[in-house]
């Protein structure tokens, strides 16, 4: 009997196209804007249009598929594959200056790669003809097998093929921190970045988009859903790669907090800061079960004891984890919870045969559906 059901949300309540545009814009940013490498300020500005956005993702992601790719090795955060792809592309730019800057590129490739590096990258650079090519992009990492955080390891192995040079710097570091800051830039707009991130923007301009979140299904008949499970005494609870703000204030205005526990809504800000705590960095993000373990145990225990707890959980089987992607699969599964997949992520009901076979519990095409199944 599922006493407990833990939500992701984007992919199953919101969707998650908008984190994708972001991210594309992202990655835009870094290599044109002035405040980054620069390589062509004339293209960047801070107010795209929806067409102008649509080409650009259709470019950075190659209509898509590099996304798909990264989301079928598990790895689920967009934070995480935001540094990819950038930093894949990076590595390829320096690959084109080797002969003529290595001593250059072997310092930046010694030491933490922040904004002011990546300045100093751009300068150098702009005085030769390089070009983007984001085609190279599942060449290269459809040679590893490396899945989930292993991915983030491996461009220390593409920098050595690529550049002749051992490195260590491309884990999550300085490089990733501004990935993560242009991201949350583009999606909660300039008003909210000091509060998502403690740090002012360092591009003005930007709108967000946080007040254009766009559900999966209509709003009265999620909250429907959540009076149902409500009703039936199931504790509900959320588990998502979102930061607290980009959480809470969608379902604030959509009137679903009202529906939750504060201490069972676990969010990717929960995540970095357990990971602070830990002696050596280690990923908690998903396809780690850690965000929905906190989730579960309401919060009450400390990082160390959540790591800590023997794996599957006793009465796994009273959990129930809904998610849209290979990463909340893999987390129930270490916690031997049931899985729901539902058929509204990044790859729609095209997703069915792989979540088939991977012989989950079950498949939904939309979260409401929730109802059949209990």
């Amino acid at each position: 009997m599922i006493k407990t059901i833990l939500f992701d949300v984007d992919g199953v309540f919101l969707s998650e196209e908008r984190y994708f545009d972001a991210s594309a814009l992202t990655v835009w940013e870094m290599l044109y804007s002035p405040n980054y490498l620069a390589l062509k300020p004339e293209k960047f500005k801070t107010d795209y249009n929806n067409e102008e956005i649509t080409e650009i993702r259709k470019w950075i992601f190659q209509n898509d598929q590099i996304l798909k790719f990264q989301k079928s090795r598990g790895l689920n955060a967009n934070w995480d594959m935001i540094y990819l792809t950038f930093s894949h592309q990076l590595i390829h730019l320096l690959s084109q200056i080797k002969e003529f800057e290595l001593k250059k590129i072997v310092k930046w490739c010694q030491a933490p790669i922040d904004r002011e590096v990546l300045l100093e990258i751009g300068r150098v650079l702009r005085n030769y003809s390089v070009e983007v090519d984001f085609s190279l992009f599942l060449k290269d990492f459809e040679r590893t097998g490396a899945s989930k955080q292993e991915l983030l390891g491996y461009l220390n192995k593409l920098a050595f093929e690529k550049l002749g040079v051992k490195t260590s710097i491309f884990l999550k570091g300085e490089l990733w921190s501004v990935c993560e800051h242009v991201s949350q830039e583009w999606y909660v707009g300039d008003e909210n970045v000091l509060a998502s991130t403690g740090r002012p923007p360092v591009q003005i301009g930007k709108k967000g988009f946080l007040a254009n979140e766009t559900t999966l299904a209509p709003k009265e008949e999620i909250a429907k859903l959540f009076e149902f499970l409500k009703g039936e005494g199931v504790e509900i609870g959320i588990g998502t790669g979102r930061p607290e703000l980009e959480t809470i204030k969608p379902f604030g205005h959509l009137d679903w907090l009202k529906y939750f526990e504060v201490n069972r809504i676990v969010t990717a800000d929960d995540v970095l800061r357990a990971e602070e705590k830990l002696p050596e960095w280690k990923s908690l993000s998903k396809p780690h079960p850690f965000t929905y373990l906190m989730g579960l145990y309401q919060k009450k225990l400390s990082v160390q004891e959540c790591l800590d707890l023997p794996l599957p959980i006793e009465n796994g089987e009273s959990v129930l984890i809904v998610g849209d992607s290979l990463a909340d699969l893999m987390a129930a599964q270490q916690m031997g919870a049931k899985f729901a997949a539902v058929l509204t992520g990044l790859s729609g009901k095209a997703a069915r045969p792989e979540f088939e076979a991977y012989n989950v519990d079950f498949i939904l095409d939309s979260v409401v559906d929730l109802k059949k199944i209990l």
